[in-house]
This record gives C-alpha cells, sequence and structure tokens, in this order.
C-alpha cells in the first residue's frame, strides 16, 4: 500500500499550528515499521535537512510548478505517475483539485467561519472555497477537537461518521535538555501564539494593565510570530499605558521555550476561538498554571487543571490572573493537574489513529 501525503504545511523552518501538526505527524509515521506499507511525501521544495531520511518505505516527491500546486502541479503528477498511491492525505485544509485516489484531509478549526472580519479578504476567499470543495471530495476528514469536529459537521452537513477526532501531541522540545536558573516563578505573565485578532490579545493587554495596579513590577511576555491584522496588537500596550511592561518576543526557537514557560508565573490564552491550543499542553508540560478561555476547543484541552475566563470581559481575565498571582496553594494545585492531563496525549497515539483511518479508505 502507497500513502501518498502533501508535506508542504511542514516544509517551513518555523512550524506554528498546522505546520507542527504535518511535521510530527510525519516524524511519527516514519519511525513506524508496517510490511508492505510505503509513504511518499509530495512537497514543492527539497525535504529540510530535519526532515526524515529516504529509505524504501519512505520517499519523497517534488514536483512543479509551484503555483497553484494543489490545483495543477499535485493532481497531475497523481494522474500520471507510477505507482498511484492507494490513498492522498493532505494534513490542511486544501485536497489536490482532483485525484485517483481517495483523499483525507485535515481541519483545524473553522474560524474564518466564525470570525470572518478577522481575516484579510484574499485568505478568506481562498479558505471558504477552498475548503469547500476540499470537503466534498475527502472520504474522510481529521480535526483536533470535539468542538471542532461538531463546527465542522454543521457548517458542511456532514455524516458524524466523515470527520474523526485525533488530539494532538506535544512538541519534540519534550526530548530537549534545558536548565533554568531558580525553580522560583519570575514576575511575567505570558502569551504564546501568532499575533491575530482572534488571539484577543488587545484585551489581554488591557486586563494586564489591570493587574499592574497591584503588581506594577510584572511583565507580559508575547511570544509568537506576526500573523495578519496585527497592527492594533502592536499598538495596545500604549493605548493601555503599560508599553515599558509589554515585550514582543516574536517567534522564538523551540529549544529557548521551556524555560520561558518553567518560569512564567502563568500562561494565558484568552482566545476568541481555537481547534486546540498547543501551547496549553506545553505550559502545562512545565508547570506553568493556565488560564484559558471557556469557548470552543479550550475546555478540552486544559481540562480541570486550567482557570477559565469570559474572553471578552477584561475585568474577568483580569480577576483569574490576580487569583493565581496571589494564591501560592491553588498555583501548586493547577501545576499537578496540568502534568496529569498533558499524560493524555501523544503525537504518536495520533498518528496511529490517523493510519488507521487512512488504510481503511485506500483503495
Amino acid at each position: 500500500m502507497i500513502i501518498g501525503i502533501d508535506g508542504n504545511e511542514a516544509n517551513v523552518e518555523k512550524r506554528v499550528g498546522i505546520g507542527e501538526y504535518a511535521y510530527e505527524l510525519l516524524m511519527q509515521f516514519s519511525q513506524f515499521s508496517v510490511p508492505n506499507l510505503q509513504f511518499v511525501i509530495y512537497l514543492k521544495n527539497n525535504p529540510l535537512r530535519d526532515f526524515p531520511k529516504e529509505r524504501e518505505s519512505w520517499r519523497y516527491r517534488v514536483i512543479g510548478p509551484r503555483k497553484f500546486w494543489t490545483q495543477i502541479a499535485l493532481p497531475i503528477d497523481l494522474y500520471l505517475h507510477r505507482p498511484k498511491p492507494n490513498v492522498f492525505f493532505t494534513p490542511s485544509h486544501y485536497a489536490p483539485r482532483f485525484s485517483p485516489a481517495p483523499t483525507a484531509i485535515s481541519i483545524m478549526d473553522l474560524s474564518y467561519i466564525h470570525y470572518p472580519e478577522l481575516f484579510k479578504k484574499s485568505d478568506l476567499y481562498q479558505l471558504r472555497n477552498w475548503t469547500k470543495y476540499s470537503v466534498e471530495k475527502a472520504s474522510k476528514i481529521f480535526t483536533i477537537s470535539l468542538a471542532s469536529k461538531n463546527d465542522i459537521i454543521r457548517e458542511y452537513k456532514l455524516p458524524k461518521n466523515n470527520v474523526v477526532v485525533t488530539y494532538p501531541g506535544l512538541k519534540s522540545i519534550s526530548k530537549i535538555k534545558y536548565q533554568t536558573s531558580s525553580m522560583v516563578q519570575e514576575n511575567y505573565i505570558l502569551f504564546v501564539g501568532t499575533l491575530q485578532p482572534r488571539k484577543n490579545l488587545v484585551r489581554l493587554v488591557e486586563a494586564f494593565s489591570k493587574v499592574k495596579d497591584k503588581y506594577p513590577k510584572f511583565k507580559l511576555l508575547i511570544v509568537g510570530k506576526k500573523g495578519w491584522l496585527f497592527e492594533e496588537i502592536l499598538k495596545s500596550p500604549k493605548k493601555y499605558g503599560v508599553e515599558k511592561s509589554v515585550d514582543f518576543l516574536g517567534f522564538v526557537e523551540d529549544e529557548k521555550m521551556p524555560s520561558i514557560y518553567k518560569n512564567a508565573a502563568c500562561f494565558v490564552l484568552p482566545s476568541l476561538y481555537e481547534g486546540f491550543g498547543l501551547p496549553v499542553l506545553e505550559a502545562m508540560k512545565y508547570g506553568c498554571p493556565v488560564i484559558l478561555s471557556n469557548v470552543s476547543s479550550l475546555p478540552e484541552a486544559g481540562g480541570n487543571a486550567a482557570l477559565y475566563v469570559d474572553p471578552e470581559n477584561s475585568d474577568d481575565i483580569a480577576e483569574k490572573i490576580l487569583k493565581v498571582l496571589s494564591n501560592d496553594k491553588l498555583r501548586l494545585e493547577m501545576i499537578k493537574k496540568g502534568y496529569d492531563q498533558v499524560k493524555k496525549f501523544s503525537w504518536e497515539k495520533t498518528a496511529k489513529e490517523t493510519l488507521k483511518v487512512l488504510e481503511k479508505i485506500a483503495k
């Protein structure tokens, strides 16, 4: 059996979100040893150095042209090149425009449906139209939470068994050795994620300005690359009078993240909508208390280990932060529960569940 996979989302230097999901699945698939099973990874560009090495059961196929790759280059190659894959998996929204093999796709969330005003018009058009045709052609759709599954079923009017939930796991940073200068939590509150409107960062900065009244020495550290419509986010510290206490660190290498999580007083993710929220698990793994929005999939990620807030209420966000900062007993309880919550998730489990579905739909 040949399983074809679109590897482009994973074939980038700085992986977040769906890029991380795609890369971790590839890494797990590459470690499987299944008789008569071959993976062929389709790419626009040569694989990066941290991709698995080629062998008999693991091949790369680099094809062009790059422009409209899923619309032209990929489907033509799937039809003309031999041997053809028995099933084709795209760990993103976009399936090949046509394919001789059954296809499966992944949809992390439907934020573009719920909050269209938060997207650029060109991105929104592509997300709506390309996702729609991909859903119509897909034999199975993978997603990363029950909340997202229910959204997908409602929006695209699909049978329940067409959508499969495979929870994500933790980044490979769990294998990296690191040291921290102190076991004592430092004076900063942490956010990790792409700078974009649905992350609700402006309201987090507003809430932080209220926390500063009682904890004047604290800072807010914002880790993550710029996404889209981020200008208002960058201006918000000055708007709320905390420009000297908010640090935008940009993208931070994986090797540095463990100590950043470990030394934070708490991690806050006040998103308006999330498909899952991988930084939630990362924060818990490194003993950082977690505060989350009470919406979409975040209660699935946080379980009983997190405190929850109304993401549209800056007073509530500030109140929960103050609660964590002022109560050592609560902090310790949250840290312990976080360690237990993390144990429920692994990329190996995600990959095995994904492979099982792909094998079922293969020709």
